[in-house]
């Protein structure tokens, strides 16, 4: 892998890339790296160039100031700038496909497809549900001890996990930045939404590769919202295993199929 480095906004932020050719952007979720995002899509290295960011306030890009969708998606922008990108495949998993979605509802014309991977979002209009409130609530109460206490205070959540998820997420933490992480804590926890309504999820003009969801953080009912939706949209079950396969049979031929390198 690659590692680079690009700036947006005046805060310079962090991104690793493999492969050559078409560009397939892949984000991560809330509080965690580039690591997290990486194995959804490293198998495609061999037909596609892959890009896996540190979202600003995440992993080595450190940034304290407060963030917004709007951002967020500025920075994607920034990112497929950089390396030369005119239009790119962008996607995400869990709170990173609210940045892929906000990046395509701004930024269509630079949005070959849209990867949304076990989302989280239900708009401004619904906001999130009960036990999303308090799953980020709880999660909010930890990450705003880290300037006190340092970053190490999220140790306990990430020891937690089940083992596979485990092992990279404490590789995430000794790259985190207190600051960084209390700002992300409180976007996640404030409740802010990629969307306003269904409308935009209607008005969405990209094919749309959907990963369903089916646990408290990542609800069912947002992804029946999307499919019933979004109007170019294929759905993958909740049980998929290998994602990145389903990645490349959405890529080859629905959103590049007949177009050349």
């Amino acid at each position: 892998m690659r590692e680079f480095w690009f700036e947006s906004g005046g805060t310079r932020l962090f991104a690793v890339e493999d492969g050559s050719g078409r560009v397939i952007v892949m984000l991560h979720g809330g509080m965690a790296s580039h690591l997290a995002s990486l194995p959804l899509v490293a198998s495609l290295v061999p037909w596609y160039r892959v890009i896996t960011p540190d979202l600003r306030g995440s992993g080595k890009s450190w940034s304290g100031t407060p963030l917004t969708f709007d951002r967020l998606a500025d920075d994607v922008e920034a990112l497929l700038d950089h390396v030369g990108a005119g239009r790119a495949v962008v996607g995400g998993v869990s709170g990173g496909s609210g940045v892929a979605l906000r990046f395509a509802l701004r930024r269509p014309g630079r949005t070959a497809g849209l990867l949304l991977i076990r989302p989280v979002y239900g708009g401004e209009a619904r906001g999130y549900t009960h036990p999303q409130k308090e799953t980020f609530a709880r999660m909010d109460a930890v990450a705003s001890r880290a300037l006190d206490e340092g970053v190490q205070v999220l140790r306990p959540l990430y020891e937690s996990l089940p083992p596979p998820i485990r092992e990279r997420a404490l590789a995430m933490l000794d790259t985190f930045d207190a600051a960084s992480v209390v700002a992300t804590s409180r976007f996640i926890a404030s409740g802010a939404q990629p969307f306003a309504t269904a409308a935009d999820l209607r008005s969405l003009s990209v094919p749309t590769l959907l990963v369903r969801g089916e646990d408290p953080v990542h609800p069912a009912e947002i992804s029946d919202l999307y499919a019933r939706n979004i109007p170019n949209c294929t759905v993958a079950p909740a049980s998929v295993t290998d994602v990145a396969a389903e990645i490349g049979a959405f890529c080859d031929p629905v959103v590049f199929g007949g177009e050349t390198t």
